[in-house]
């Protein structure tokens, strides 16, 4: 992995947040990849986990967003970077998240952990993770 390959990365994740469906998840996310939402949340395990999180969580793929992000660092398979989310349009919801992101050899992420954070006084959180 190096930086430009995660940037690219980043910014397909958010074409599919947009996109209608989950198929882009496929060129995202490993079979048997991860996906933990806070740092002390159990992870979704696997494609089929991560896809349904993923419709179930947004508002729809037509919700108003602005997402950006800035790569912290990139050390062998594993990225890391800080992402901006605005939601709705004025904003009503905001995030400031760190991405841990660790990929196999082609490019797809093996394991993803989000850290979000929202400004005091403000709604915010995160998606519990599974219910085993």
């Amino acid at each position: 992995m190096d930086r430009d390959s995660f940037n690219r990365w980043i910014d397909l994740y958010e074409q599919a947040w947009r996109a209608e469906g989950t198929e882009l998840l496929r060129d995202l996310f490993a079979t048997d990849a991860t996906y933990r939402t806070a740092p002390y949340e159990k992870p979704f395990r696997g494609l089929d986990a991560i896809a349904e999180m993923w419709d179930e969580e947004r508002d729809s793929p037509h919700e108003a967003f602005e997402m950006s992000h800035e790569i912290v660092a990139v050390e062998g398979n594993t990225g890391v970077a800080f992402v901006e989310v605005l939601y709705g349009g004025p904003v009503t919801r905001e995030y400031r998240d760190l991405w841990i992101v660790r990929f196999d050899r082609d490019g797809r992420c093996v394991a993803f952990e989000e850290w979000p954070f929202w400004p005091p006084g403000r709604n915010g959180g995160w998606i519990d993770g599974p219910k085993e």
